[in-house]
């Protein structure tokens, strides 16, 4: 299948190794998307914000805490990534790992979005732990999945456009909410808005995971996972378009988190706003919506690698931040709707290349490692959504910039919030840009790769009739 408009993704067939997706199979699957893309930003940028400035933990410790954190993940993420692979129960290899993270989940949101205003460093870090372990259950298996249900190098696309577009909208209701709350009732602010995203982030998770869960079905016509652990490794670390795919957006991750780190400082001693902060979030996730069917599309027409290169250097209109001072906040927005603009391809296109890359994987081993490779992928974004907090809050630590509100800074220590917001992304993405230019798997290469998996797969299942 390779046609890419998302109205169009209608069929009947069985779930197997080569029939299109039902456009209602891509929308289920979706929806599981939704309390990972709401929870993301406020984990990156209210978090951070919130426990440094209003409840007095130093930048300082914060940075530190986001550090050990994705620590701990170095052993989790490759732990639940083997794990899942090798699964096998009635209900399949991956929902069950879905369901069981649901409850660690609600918990950990629970103790970090509604603290008492008492807390410390410790408290953090151990509730931090656990959201990360429990993220780690719901995403390797969650993203591995999709690279299982569908095979095609476009359609592929189609459903992380479907997946992102579904996460988005839940994230831009997520920031709707607290908007529309600010307007009508004066009611905002850094606490207040953690406090409602908590309260959906409590809703989402069961009722859209249990959905996912129960409406999407799970290829059975996979190679079980055999091979040792090492083995496997010294494979995984042969396959160089899996290694520059992973570096690029290592870095586009790193830039991303540490503006998204900075982002709530920078409207604060900057433009000298406060409540309206997330209006600026609700203006780049609604462009970030809005531009995800024309990635997709995009992708069909020039590949997916130079489509997503596009994208990353069309941030380099956030320089004009530096031109912004107090009492800006509105001039910020057009701004921002390019960024999120161009932000939709980052979502998408990634995402749909890693499934390609498993596949050339698969081509060498002959087994089905999908979880493997997202647990991999899973732990270097966490590192650079951890590396990208600590570089920018250990920043503005060593600047002396007083996050605090009302605080006054000098001009050289709000000088630094500006550099690191307007240019962090921009050179982070160029040389993520850099790496993806020329990415070798092709939708023409994949199309042979996928030749070739096939007819294996046809001599594997026809020795399989005849003994």
């Amino acid at each position: 299948m390779t046609s890419w408009k998302l109205s169009t993704l209608m069929n009947d067939g069985p779930l197997n190794s080569t029939s299109p997706l039902k456009r209602r199979t891509m929308i289920y699957y979706g929806l599981a998307d939704m309390p990972i893309q709401v929870a993301n930003i406020a984990v990156t940028a209210y978090i951070p914000n919130y426990y440094g400035a209003d409840l007095g933990i130093s930048l300082a410790t914060v940075g530190a805490v986001w550090l050990v954190a994705r620590l701990f993940d170095g052993f989790t993420d490759p732990l639940i990534g083997y794990l899942s692979d090798r699964t096998r129960t009635r209900w399949g290899r991956r929902r069950v790992w879905m369901v069981a993270a649901v409850p660690i989940m609600m918990l950990a949101v629970y103790k970090l979005f509604f603290p008492d205003p008492s807390v410390t460093g410790t408290y953090l870090l151990g509730w931090m732990l656990l959201l990360w372990l429990g993220w780690t259950m719901l995403l390797i298996p969650y993203y591995a999945w999709a690279a299982e249900l569908s095979t095609d190098y476009n359609e592929r696309s189609v459903l992380t456009g479907w997946r992102t577009w579904i996460g988005l909208a839940g994230n831009v209701m997520s920031k709707l909410i607290p908007v529309l709350a600010l307007l009508l009732f004066a009611y905002g602010g850094t606490r207040e808005v953690l406090l409602m995203i908590g309260t959906m982030m409590l809703v989402f998770t069961p009722v859209t995971v249990f959905l996912t869960v129960w409406k999407v079905p799970e290829r059975n016509d996979f190679v079980p996972v055999s091979m040792p652990v090492l083995k496997g490794l010294r494979i995984m670390w042969s396959n160089g378009p899996f290694k520059r795919l992973l570096a690029a957006f290592f870095l586009n991750y790193t830039g991303a988190s540490l503006s998204t780190a900075v982002v709530l400082f920078y409207i604060r001693g900057v433009l000298g706003e406060e409540e309206a902060g997330i209006v600026m979030l609700l203006t780049f996730y609604g462009v970030n919506l809005c531009s995800v069917p024309f990635w997709v599309w995009l992708s069909t027409h020039i590949g997916k690698h130079r489509a997503w290169c596009l994208g990353l250097m069309i941030y380099w209109v956030s320089g004009f931040y530096m031109l912004l001072g107090e009492g800006d906040f509105y001039l910020m927005l057009p701004i921002t709707a390019v960024t999120g603009f161009a932000g939709g391809c980052t979502w998408v296109l990634p995402n749909s290349m890693k499934a390609d890359v498993i596949d050339l994987d698969t081509l060498k081993t002959g087994e089905n490692r999908a979880a493997w490779f997202f647990a991999v992928w899973s732990l270097a974004i966490k590192i650079a959504a951890s590396v990208g907090p600590w570089i920018a809050l250990t920043t503005l630590t060593l600047s002396g910039f007083d996050p605090k509100p009302g605080a006054q800074n000098s001009p050289e220590q709000v000088l630094s919030v500006r550099l690191l917001f307007s240019f962090a992304v921009p050179v982070f993405y160029t040389l993520a840009a850099m790496l993806a230019y020329n990415y070798p798997i092709t939708a023409k290469r994949h199309a042979r790769l996928r030749e070739t998996l096939e007819r294996r797969q046809a001599r594997r299942s026809a020795k399989t009739i005849t003994t």
